[in-house]
Protein backbone atom coordinates (compact mmCIF):
# COMPACT_ATOMS: atom_id res chain seq x y z
CA UNK A 1 0.00 0.00 0.00
CA UNK A 2 2.78 2.56 0.64
CA UNK A 3 4.03 2.30 -3.19
CA UNK A 4 1.11 3.01 -4.31
CA UNK A 5 0.09 6.07 -1.78
CA UNK A 6 3.60 7.24 -3.30
CA UNK A 7 2.21 7.11 -7.17
CA UNK A 8 0.77 10.37 -8.33
CA UNK A 9 -2.97 11.17 -7.39
CA UNK A 10 -3.82 10.31 -11.17
CA UNK A 11 -1.55 7.49 -13.94
CA UNK A 12 -1.69 7.49 -17.47
CA UNK A 13 -3.37 4.57 -19.38
CA UNK A 14 -0.84 3.70 -22.39
CA UNK A 15 -3.71 1.49 -24.41
CA UNK A 16 -4.83 4.65 -25.45
CA UNK A 17 -1.67 5.73 -27.94
CA UNK A 18 -2.28 2.61 -29.67
CA UNK A 19 -4.70 1.94 -32.40
CA UNK A 20 -7.39 0.15 -30.43
CA UNK A 21 -9.19 3.46 -30.89
CA UNK A 22 -7.96 4.17 -34.25
CA UNK A 23 -5.06 5.67 -35.93
CA UNK A 24 -2.16 6.80 -33.92
CA UNK A 25 0.06 9.69 -34.82
CA UNK A 26 3.51 8.62 -33.16
CA UNK A 27 4.82 12.17 -32.91
CA UNK A 28 1.47 13.43 -31.30
CA UNK A 29 1.46 10.36 -29.18
CA UNK A 30 4.98 10.93 -27.81
CA UNK A 31 4.32 14.48 -27.30
CA UNK A 32 1.16 13.62 -25.03
CA UNK A 33 2.97 11.69 -22.92
CA UNK A 34 5.80 14.32 -22.14
CA UNK A 35 2.46 16.62 -21.66
CA UNK A 36 1.35 14.26 -19.25
CA UNK A 37 5.04 14.18 -17.14
CA UNK A 38 5.12 17.98 -17.18
CA UNK A 39 1.78 18.15 -15.71
CA UNK A 40 2.49 15.92 -12.53
CA UNK A 41 0.86 12.24 -14.21
CA UNK A 42 4.01 10.71 -13.15
CA UNK A 43 2.49 7.22 -13.12
CA UNK A 44 2.85 5.50 -16.53
CA UNK A 45 1.43 1.99 -16.90
CA UNK A 46 1.48 0.41 -20.53
CA UNK A 47 1.59 -3.46 -21.20
CA UNK A 48 4.01 -5.54 -23.78
CA UNK A 49 0.71 -6.56 -25.78
CA UNK A 50 -0.05 -3.24 -26.10
CA UNK A 51 0.61 -2.46 -30.47
CA UNK A 52 2.28 -6.01 -30.17
CA UNK A 53 5.03 -4.02 -28.06
CA UNK A 54 5.21 -0.48 -29.96
CA UNK A 55 3.42 1.40 -26.97
CA UNK A 56 6.31 -0.08 -24.85
CA UNK A 57 9.11 1.31 -27.89
CA UNK A 58 6.56 4.40 -27.92
CA UNK A 59 7.51 5.06 -24.00
CA UNK A 60 11.51 4.08 -23.90
CA UNK A 61 11.54 7.32 -26.54
CA UNK A 62 10.25 9.03 -23.36
CA UNK A 63 12.10 7.00 -20.78
CA UNK A 64 15.64 8.40 -22.64
CA UNK A 65 15.75 11.76 -21.05
CA UNK A 66 12.92 10.84 -18.21
CA UNK A 67 13.33 7.97 -16.65
CA UNK A 68 14.10 9.33 -13.54
CA UNK A 69 11.20 11.30 -13.28
CA UNK A 70 8.00 8.41 -13.25
CA UNK A 71 7.28 5.07 -12.11
CA UNK A 72 6.85 2.95 -14.72
CA UNK A 73 4.23 -0.09 -14.68
CA UNK A 74 4.09 -2.85 -17.04
CA UNK A 75 2.73 -6.27 -17.59
CA UNK A 76 2.36 -9.99 -19.10
CA UNK A 77 0.49 -12.80 -19.64
CA UNK A 78 -1.46 -12.05 -22.83
CA UNK A 79 -0.34 -13.76 -25.86
CA UNK A 80 -3.33 -12.70 -28.14
CA UNK A 81 -5.67 -9.70 -27.37
CA UNK A 82 -8.91 -9.05 -26.03
CA UNK A 83 -9.01 -6.19 -28.02
CA UNK A 84 -9.14 -8.56 -30.92
CA UNK A 85 -12.02 -10.45 -29.56
CA UNK A 86 -10.16 -13.26 -28.50
CA UNK A 87 -7.57 -14.08 -25.26
CA UNK A 88 -5.14 -16.08 -25.05
CA UNK A 89 -2.96 -16.35 -21.82
CA UNK A 90 0.21 -17.60 -20.40
CA UNK A 91 1.10 -17.58 -16.69
CA UNK A 92 4.26 -20.14 -16.70
CA UNK A 93 7.75 -19.76 -15.11
CA UNK A 94 9.44 -19.80 -18.36
CA UNK A 95 6.99 -17.15 -20.11
CA UNK A 96 7.41 -14.87 -17.23
CA UNK A 97 11.05 -14.49 -17.21
CA UNK A 98 10.59 -14.20 -21.04
CA UNK A 99 8.02 -11.93 -21.00
CA UNK A 100 10.14 -9.29 -18.83
CA UNK A 101 13.33 -9.41 -20.76
CA UNK A 102 11.67 -9.30 -24.21
CA UNK A 103 9.58 -5.61 -22.10
CA UNK A 104 13.05 -4.55 -20.44
CA UNK A 105 14.50 -4.53 -23.83
CA UNK A 106 11.64 -2.78 -25.79
CA UNK A 107 11.17 -0.39 -22.76
CA UNK A 108 14.73 0.53 -22.61
CA UNK A 109 15.83 0.55 -19.11
CA UNK A 110 17.31 -2.24 -16.08
CA UNK A 111 14.12 -2.26 -13.94
CA UNK A 112 10.25 -1.93 -13.85
CA UNK A 113 9.12 -0.37 -11.25
CA UNK A 114 5.32 -2.51 -11.09
CA UNK A 115 5.49 -5.35 -13.07
CA UNK A 116 1.72 -6.97 -13.37
CA UNK A 117 0.62 -10.25 -14.53
CA UNK A 118 -2.29 -8.81 -16.72
CA UNK A 119 -4.68 -12.06 -16.69
CA UNK A 120 -5.01 -15.24 -14.64
CA UNK A 121 -3.49 -18.56 -16.36
CA UNK A 122 -6.03 -20.82 -14.81
CA UNK A 123 -3.92 -23.57 -16.23
CA UNK A 124 -1.19 -22.65 -14.22
CA UNK A 125 -1.25 -22.59 -10.09
CA UNK A 126 -1.05 -18.54 -9.01
CA UNK A 127 1.47 -19.59 -6.87
CA UNK A 128 3.51 -20.80 -9.77
CA UNK A 129 3.26 -17.48 -11.03
CA UNK A 130 3.70 -15.32 -8.54
CA UNK A 131 6.75 -17.13 -7.26
CA UNK A 132 8.04 -16.59 -10.64
CA UNK A 133 7.29 -12.63 -10.79
CA UNK A 134 9.10 -13.12 -7.25
CA UNK A 135 12.25 -14.09 -8.75
CA UNK A 136 12.58 -10.79 -10.76
CA UNK A 137 12.50 -8.51 -7.94
CA UNK A 138 15.41 -10.54 -6.33
CA UNK A 139 16.79 -9.97 -9.40
CA UNK A 140 16.36 -6.35 -9.49
CA UNK A 141 14.73 -6.41 -12.76
CA UNK A 142 11.33 -5.05 -10.86
CA UNK A 143 10.91 -3.30 -7.70
CA UNK A 144 7.07 -4.62 -7.05
CA UNK A 145 3.95 -7.13 -8.14
CA UNK A 146 0.84 -6.19 -9.39
CA UNK A 147 -2.09 -8.29 -10.45
CA UNK A 148 -5.02 -7.32 -13.39
CA UNK A 149 -8.27 -9.13 -13.23
CA UNK A 150 -8.22 -11.90 -10.32
CA UNK A 151 -10.30 -12.82 -8.19
CA UNK A 152 -10.11 -11.97 -4.50
CA UNK A 153 -9.50 -15.71 -3.46
CA UNK A 154 -6.59 -15.35 -6.23
CA UNK A 155 -5.58 -12.33 -4.58
CA UNK A 156 -5.00 -13.56 -1.01
CA UNK A 157 -3.11 -16.71 -2.55
CA UNK A 158 -0.79 -14.58 -4.40
CA UNK A 159 -0.29 -12.24 -1.28
CA UNK A 160 0.64 -15.89 0.29
CA UNK A 161 3.84 -15.66 -1.73
CA UNK A 162 5.10 -12.21 -1.76
CA UNK A 163 3.64 -8.92 -1.02
CA UNK A 164 1.44 -7.55 -4.02
CA UNK A 165 1.23 -3.81 -4.10
CA UNK A 166 -1.83 -2.94 -6.37
CA UNK A 167 -4.57 -4.62 -8.59
CA UNK A 168 -5.29 -3.09 -11.82
CA UNK A 169 -9.15 -3.55 -13.30
CA UNK A 170 -12.00 -2.09 -14.43
CA UNK A 171 -13.38 0.12 -12.41
CA UNK A 172 -15.81 2.79 -12.68
CA UNK A 173 -19.43 4.54 -12.22
CA UNK A 174 -20.71 1.68 -15.03
CA UNK A 175 -18.09 -0.68 -13.78
CA UNK A 176 -18.60 -1.69 -10.29
CA UNK A 177 -18.44 -5.75 -9.70
CA UNK A 178 -14.94 -5.23 -8.26
CA UNK A 179 -16.99 -3.80 -5.68
CA UNK A 180 -18.66 -7.30 -4.24
CA UNK A 181 -15.31 -8.85 -3.38
CA UNK A 182 -11.93 -7.89 -4.58
CA UNK A 183 -11.74 -4.43 -3.56
CA UNK A 184 -12.44 -5.14 0.11
CA UNK A 185 -10.01 -7.87 0.08
CA UNK A 186 -7.29 -5.27 -1.29
CA UNK A 187 -8.27 -2.80 1.48
CA UNK A 188 -8.12 -6.27 3.74
CA UNK A 189 -4.24 -6.98 2.37
CA UNK A 190 -2.91 -3.39 2.46
CA UNK A 191 -3.08 -3.13 -1.87
CA UNK A 192 -3.95 -0.57 -3.83
CA UNK A 193 -6.68 -0.18 -6.85
CA UNK A 194 -5.04 0.64 -9.96
CA UNK A 195 -8.52 1.14 -11.96
CA UNK A 196 -8.48 1.44 -15.84
CA UNK A 197 -10.83 2.78 -17.85
CA UNK A 198 -11.79 5.16 -15.18
CA UNK A 199 -14.33 7.02 -17.53
CA UNK A 200 -15.59 4.39 -19.23
CA UNK A 201 -13.70 4.27 -22.48
CA UNK A 202 -14.57 7.56 -23.08
CA UNK A 203 -18.55 6.92 -22.39
CA UNK A 204 -18.93 8.48 -19.32
CA UNK A 205 -17.08 12.10 -20.57
CA UNK A 206 -20.65 11.88 -22.65
CA UNK A 207 -18.41 12.54 -25.97
CA UNK A 208 -19.19 8.90 -27.48
CA UNK A 209 -21.92 7.64 -29.20
CA UNK A 210 -22.41 4.66 -31.55
CA UNK A 211 -22.29 6.47 -34.34
CA UNK A 212 -18.18 7.55 -33.27
CA UNK A 213 -17.11 4.13 -33.17
CA UNK A 214 -15.00 3.88 -36.35
CA UNK A 215 -13.93 0.49 -38.29
CA UNK A 216 -11.43 -1.71 -35.98
CA UNK A 217 -12.21 0.39 -32.90
CA UNK A 218 -12.65 -2.64 -30.29
CA UNK A 219 -15.51 -1.14 -28.66
CA UNK A 220 -17.57 -2.80 -31.08
CA UNK A 221 -16.86 -6.34 -29.34
CA UNK A 222 -18.08 -5.05 -25.65
CA UNK A 223 -21.72 -5.51 -25.57
CA UNK A 224 -22.46 -2.11 -23.52
CA UNK A 225 -21.40 -0.62 -26.54
CA UNK A 226 -23.86 -2.43 -28.52
CA UNK A 227 -26.19 0.48 -30.04
CA UNK A 228 -29.32 -0.49 -28.10
CA UNK A 229 -27.05 -0.79 -24.81
CA UNK A 230 -25.64 2.39 -25.77
CA UNK A 231 -29.14 3.87 -25.81
CA UNK A 232 -29.89 2.31 -22.28
CA UNK A 233 -26.59 3.58 -20.56
CA UNK A 234 -27.26 7.16 -21.84
CA UNK A 235 -28.94 7.08 -18.38
CA UNK A 236 -26.06 7.26 -16.24
CA UNK A 237 -24.10 9.92 -18.20
CA UNK A 238 -27.20 11.82 -17.76
CA UNK A 239 -26.61 11.21 -13.82
CA UNK A 240 -22.82 12.28 -14.58
CA UNK A 241 -23.31 15.81 -16.34
CA UNK A 242 -26.32 16.39 -13.66
CA UNK A 243 -23.96 16.50 -10.88
CA UNK A 244 -20.85 18.07 -13.69
CA UNK A 245 -23.83 20.70 -13.76
CA UNK A 246 -24.76 21.18 -10.25
CA UNK A 247 -20.97 21.63 -9.12
CA UNK A 248 -20.46 24.07 -12.20
CA UNK A 249 -23.50 26.20 -10.63
CA UNK A 250 -22.23 25.68 -7.03
CA UNK A 251 -18.54 26.81 -7.72
CA UNK A 252 -18.85 28.97 -10.53
CA UNK A 253 -16.06 27.41 -12.45
CA UNK A 254 -16.36 24.68 -15.42
CA UNK A 255 -16.83 21.09 -14.06
CA UNK A 256 -16.92 18.25 -17.07
CA UNK A 257 -18.43 14.93 -17.03
CA UNK A 258 -14.93 13.41 -16.97
CA UNK A 259 -13.81 15.39 -13.87
CA UNK A 260 -16.88 13.82 -11.73
CA UNK A 261 -16.10 10.19 -13.01
CA UNK A 262 -12.44 10.44 -11.58
CA UNK A 263 -13.53 12.29 -8.52
CA UNK A 264 -16.33 9.43 -7.97
CA UNK A 265 -13.37 6.88 -8.03
CA UNK A 266 -10.99 8.95 -5.82
CA UNK A 267 -13.95 8.85 -3.23
CA UNK A 268 -14.57 5.14 -3.59
CA UNK A 269 -10.96 4.54 -2.18
CA UNK A 270 -11.95 6.75 1.05
CA UNK A 271 -15.27 4.55 1.40
CA UNK A 272 -13.52 1.47 0.59
CA UNK A 273 -10.29 2.60 3.09
CA UNK A 274 -7.92 2.06 0.45
CA UNK A 275 -5.81 4.12 -2.01
CA UNK A 276 -7.08 4.41 -5.40
CA UNK A 277 -4.56 5.49 -8.74
CA UNK A 278 -6.99 6.01 -11.87
CA UNK A 279 -5.22 5.83 -15.29
CA UNK A 280 -6.82 7.51 -17.74
CA UNK A 281 -5.89 7.29 -20.87
CA UNK A 282 -5.92 10.09 -24.14
CA UNK A 283 -4.45 11.28 -26.68
CA UNK A 284 -5.14 15.08 -26.32
CA UNK A 285 -2.86 17.00 -23.53
CA UNK A 286 -5.65 19.15 -23.02
CA UNK A 287 -7.31 16.15 -21.62
CA UNK A 288 -4.41 15.24 -19.17
CA UNK A 289 -4.94 18.76 -17.62
CA UNK A 290 -9.07 18.43 -17.37
CA UNK A 291 -8.75 15.00 -15.99
CA UNK A 292 -6.38 16.51 -13.26
CA UNK A 293 -9.14 18.72 -12.48
CA UNK A 294 -10.87 16.46 -10.72
CA UNK A 295 -8.62 16.20 -8.14
CA UNK A 296 -10.49 20.04 -6.72
CA UNK A 297 -13.25 18.33 -6.77
CA UNK A 298 -15.70 17.23 -3.75
CA UNK A 299 -18.75 15.16 -4.45
CA UNK A 300 -21.32 15.39 -1.95
CA UNK A 301 -23.59 12.56 -0.69
CA UNK A 302 -26.38 13.32 -2.62
CA UNK A 303 -24.14 13.76 -5.57
CA UNK A 304 -22.82 10.19 -4.66
CA UNK A 305 -26.43 8.80 -4.77
CA UNK A 306 -27.28 9.91 -7.24
CA UNK A 307 -24.21 8.40 -9.21
CA UNK A 308 -24.90 5.25 -6.94
CA UNK A 309 -28.54 4.68 -8.55
CA UNK A 310 -27.80 5.19 -11.95
CA UNK A 311 -24.64 2.59 -11.86
CA UNK A 312 -27.48 0.44 -10.68
CA UNK A 313 -29.30 0.40 -13.81
CA UNK A 314 -26.32 -0.05 -16.66
CA UNK A 315 -26.60 -2.14 -19.70
CA UNK A 316 -24.25 -5.41 -20.64
CA UNK A 317 -21.01 -6.83 -20.04
CA UNK A 318 -18.04 -4.77 -19.49
CA UNK A 319 -15.87 -7.38 -21.55
CA UNK A 320 -15.95 -8.60 -24.55
CA UNK A 321 -14.90 -12.50 -22.99
CA UNK A 322 -15.97 -12.07 -19.51
CA UNK A 323 -14.90 -15.34 -18.72
CA UNK A 324 -11.51 -13.82 -19.27
CA UNK A 325 -12.08 -10.91 -16.48
CA UNK A 326 -12.69 -10.98 -12.97
CA UNK A 327 -16.69 -10.48 -13.22
CA UNK A 328 -16.51 -14.11 -14.62
CA UNK A 329 -14.61 -15.24 -12.00
CA UNK A 330 -16.03 -14.78 -8.77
Amino acid sequence: MIYVRALSPLGFGGMALTPVYGAVDPAEALRTLHHAVDAGVTFLDTANIYGAGGNEELISRLLQDRRGEVQLATKFALVRNPAEGATEVRGDAPYVRQAVDESLARLGTDVIDLYYMHRRDTRVPIEETVGAMAELVKAGKVRHLGLSEVTADELRAACAVHPIAAVQSEWSIWSRDVEAHVVPAAAELGVGLVPYSPLGRGFLTGTVHAADLGPGDFRHNIPRFAAGALDANQAVVDAVQRVAADLTAGTGSQTTAAQVALAWLLAQGGRFGLPVVPIPGTRKPARIDENLGALDLTLTPAHLDLLDRAAAAVVGSRAANPASVSQGRE
